[in-house]
């Protein structure tokens, strides 16, 4: 009875460190992403999918999410330095931004992010044509949202500037006359004028701003682990042609492309204010 007794404690043991060594299944790394402004659906699908395609070229469970609730920019960093309802971000980078959150120095759209042209109101397009230097651009005002990098370097280059908190409020802003443009990327600014056309909206056909803004994913500075695998995913992606292949597959980044080798446009190109994180896109 005893040795059967002490048998069935020897068996009980040996199942529990059995189970105690075999390795339980790691959790999914869980990202949860900023929902897409309305009217930007076109061009922001573009970096989920950049997102997933990096993190299905590296190893263990991952999930995607998307915040159900319009988040401004600024929120939207301070949500991430938090740990809050989002844990990453796409965005133009600024010395502000890589202080506070964790960079992953991995341009998102190559250098198409350097390149400017303006949305304007249609009946100012003469206006535009006659501008010929940078100081004639400097008697005209030009509207972004408030946490966005350029603002800094447009300010820098003595460019009149009117902000507004909400992406979405700019197009009513323009058309009411409180700035005369905006500037937008080049791969960014079609989508947005077949939106707001009719509204009296266009792209301005003679002008490129030039300045160096890549373009980041971004986390918590607590989060290196993600950071670690979204960089190795989009290395990965790089050397084997499939993020060059996501990237030539929207129709406005092409667009913006084509803008760029055409070289019909003037150039103006802007200088970084000091301490500005443009570093190198790779």
């Amino acid at each position: 009875m005893l040795q059967r007794a002490a048998a069935g404690l020897l068996l009980a043991a040996a199942t529990s460190l059995a189970a105690a060594a075999t390795p339980q299944a790691a959790p999914p790394m869980r990202f949860i992403l900023p929902s897409v402004a309305p009217g930007a659906e076109a061009q922001a699908n573009y970096f989920p999918q950049l997102l997933r395609l990096a993190l299905e070229k590296t190893a263990g469970p991952f999930s995607i999410e998307f915040y159900p609730h319009e988040l401004t920019t600024p929120r939207r960093a301070l949500e991430i330095r938090r740990n809050g309802v989002i844990n990453i971000m796409w965005d133009g980078t600024d010395a502000q931004r890589e202080r506070e959150l964790l960079p992953i120095r991995i341009s998102l759209v190559r250098d198409l992010n350097d390149y400017r042209v303006f949305l304007i109101r249609k009946e100012d397009a003469a206006r535009f044509r006659a501008v010929r230097t940078l100081d004639d651009l400097r008697q005209l005002s030009a509207g972004a949202g408030v946490n966005w990098p350029s603002v800094d370097v447009l300010r820098h280059n003595g460019l009149k500037v009117e902000t507004a908190v909400n992406y979405n409020s700019l197009f009513p802003m323009l058309k009411a006359k409180r700035f005369d443009y905006m500037p937008r990327g080049v791969h960014e600014a079609w989508a947005e004028e077949q939106q707001h056309g009719k509204e009296g909206l266009m792209v301005e056909p003679t002008i490129f701003l030039h300045y160096k803004v890549p373009f980041y994913f971004f986390v918590s500075r607590e989060n290196r682990a993600m950071a670690d695998r979204v960089e190795k995913g989009l290395k990965l992606a790089m050397a084997d042609g499939s993020y060059d292949k996501l990237l030539n597959g929207y129709p406005a980044f092409r667009r913006a492309l084509t803008e760029i080798a055409a070289r019909k446009r003037k150039v103006f190109e802007l200088e970084l204010p000091s301490g500005t994180a443009g570093g190198s896109s790779r």
